[in-house]
């Protein structure tokens, strides 16, 4: 599954995407939007990036742009039903393009430290910037009351430790000899089990808010995700904390 780095690939897009598809036989635990959708996506993003001849960090960089985009109309324009479906829209692209650069990398031949290293950093940075923006959209813009700021706060923190939650998972196992969840990632897990974590996935949260532009619908569906992440975070915490004590010393 590898070609010359630099090289354009003898195959055709539909071959290219097949052969991703078969790589991929489902990730452990992976919401299902993630799973179902953005997985999909970024395949095919990532067989046009690999006939273009882009590397993966390039496309960790368009996602990036395209994120920092809906972060910034969230925090400096004013809501409406077309801002919102803009912010939607650069929000699904560079989700699915997040997807995409590990598998260019593949395709590519394997990735690299240094790409892993920005990949996570980029993640870092969206995890908490977003719910920010909302919190200086709603505050510059006066559509809620001040008591409201605090969701989007709040959901900047439970969404900034759980992402470090679980990255000091995988390295913690990594450090004592575990197999990470990365490394389980060819187990296949139940649709029920997809949809039951759904209300935590970033990408439903990206799609709701083509929601912003009408608030009276936005802040109570946001605020709805806000608590079952906070939900999910408490019970996860919980589990994650029993694993790390058994770990070998």
């Amino acid at each position: 599954m590898t070609a010359a780095v630099g090289t354009r690939p003898a195959e055709d897009l539909r071959t290219t995407v097949r052969r991703l598809a078969a790589a991929q036989k489902g990730a452990t635990g992976a919401p299902a939007y993630s799973r179902f959708v953005n997985r999909p996506l970024g395949r095919l993003f990532a067989a046009l990036a690999f006939h273009a001849g882009l590397t993966p960090n390039a496309v960790t960089a368009v996602s990036a742009a395209s994120t920092a985009t809906g972060v910034a109309l969230l925090a400096l324009a004013p809501p409406s039903v077309p801002m919102g479906l803009a912010v939607a829209a650069c929000l699904v692209l560079g989700y699915a393009l997040d997807a995409a650069d590990g598998q260019l990398a593949r395709l590519r031949g394997g990735g690299s430290p240094a790409g892993e290293w920005l990949d996570h950093m980029v993640d870092a940075a969206k995890a908490s910037s977003l719910h920010l923006a909302v919190l200086i959209g709603w505050y510059r813009a006066d559509v809620v009351d001040g008591a409201w700021l605090l969701v989007p706060l709040g959901y900047c923190v439970v969404d900034a430790v759980t992402y470090f939650g679980t990255m000091l998972n995988e390295a913690l196992r990594a450090q004592h000899g575990v197999a990470t969840r990365a490394q389980r990632t060819a187990q296949r897990v139940g649709v029920g089990r997809s949809l039951l974590t759904l209300p935590t996935d970033y990408g439903l949260l990206a799609c709701v808010f083509v929601l912003f532009g009408a608030p009276a619908l936005f802040v109570p569906t946001y605020t709805l995700l806000f608590l079952a992440a906070a939900a999910f975070l408490a019970l996860a915490s919980v589990k994650w904390f029993r694993e790390m004590g058994r770990l070998p010393r």
